[in-house]
């Protein structure tokens, strides 16, 4: 175990690094909303073309982190920022591996990517820290989107749209709630790179005294109430994360301890077969207007399980 609670394996070869292959584990087979089973189930991700429910995306971060701790040590755990676009779903059973190329000596941010066994690539992206002046892999997409035409799952909504300030915590113990039916206890049980920084155990050792919540799980943190004051989307659809970023910028965020988040709606796209809201959420220390973390997060509907609901 190294110095940050971690055990990882770390291979180097020439100047990319990578993690051993890891196995990811289905966490949301049971995860509902408006009414119907998600993407993470069987049945409704085979009658959209996809081989079976897909692992979540930021499932994946989790792989990442060591290679980024390696790379910057601690400050990577208080201002690490990783932004990927998913590019393939995986499936419980394969094994996927996270890679780095390695930044020169003082660079702030590096390109990663993660792969299957047979070479598809899962996803591809930067991993820098919050202080670095260039633009992460999602700033560089939104930049480059292109004006959206007539909108129908998403014809509702504006860019600019924001939610109501809202309290979110998460306890080792703590159902997410329907979004996502397990526990941080759960999760630990399951993660793919585990640290003992995470653990009520390992926690008190931390430069902090406390433990530190996986950047995996700052995603379930952030997203779990996502339907307690939702944006005006139409009728019902399944959706996926398609982007998605999370940046540390006065972390880490810690188990057992209140925040506040707020949502914006920051861009809009489409492609033949999805509608996407992107949507920047800011996490602040209760009462206060600084900004500590932030998540980039693309949901795609997907048009061809759109359902009218009646308003």
């Amino acid at each position: 175990m190294n110095e940050f609670g971690f055990s990882t394996t770390i291979s180097t070869d020439g100047a990319v690094i990578s993690g051993p292959w890891c196995a990811p584990m289905q966490m949301l087979a049971e995860q509902s909303y408006d009414g119907h089973a998600s993407i993470h189930d069987d049945a409704t991700a085979q009658k959209l073309g996809f081989r079976g429910g897909t692992i979540e995306g930021p499932t994946h971060f989790s792989q990442f982190v060591p290679l980024g701790v390696s790379v910057w040590g601690q400050e990577f755990l208080e201002s690490g920022c990783i932004s990927a676009h998913y590019r393939n779903a995986v499936f419980e059973g394969e094994e996927v591996r996270a890679f780095l190329n390695s930044p020169a000596a003082g660079l702030t941010h590096a390109e990663i990517w993660m792969q299957k066994k047979d070479g598809t690539e899962v996803l591809r992206g930067s991993i820098s820290l919050a202080r670095d002046p260039s633009e992460t892999a999602l700033e560089r997409r939104v930049a480059g989107l292109k004006p959206v035409g007539e909108l129908v799952i998403l014809r509702d909504i504006r860019i600019g749209m924001r939610s109501k300030r809202q309290k979110v915590r998460m306890d080792f113990a703590q159902n997410m709630g329907a979004l996502y039916p397990f526990s941080l206890n759960q999760k630990l049980q399951k993660i793919t790179q585990a640290s003992s920084w995470y653990t009520p155990q390992g926690g008190s050792s931390t430069p902090w005294g406390k433990p530190i919540i996986p950047m995996e799980m700052i995603s379930v943190l952030l997203n779990h109430t996502a339907k307690v004051d939702p944006f005006p989307v139409r009728g019902s659809s399944v959706g996926l994360f398609a982007d998605q970023e999370i940046k540390l910028i006065k972390g880490p965020l810690f188990v057992g301890e209140d925040y506040e988040i707020e949502r914006e709606v920051v861009a809009l796209s489409e492609s033949k077969r999805t509608e996407s809201m992107w949507v920047r959420t800011s996490v602040y220390r209760p009462g206060a207007n600084e900004v500590i973390a932030t998540m980039l997060l693309n949901s795609a509907s997907l048009k061809e399980s759109f359902v009218e609901t009646g308003h």
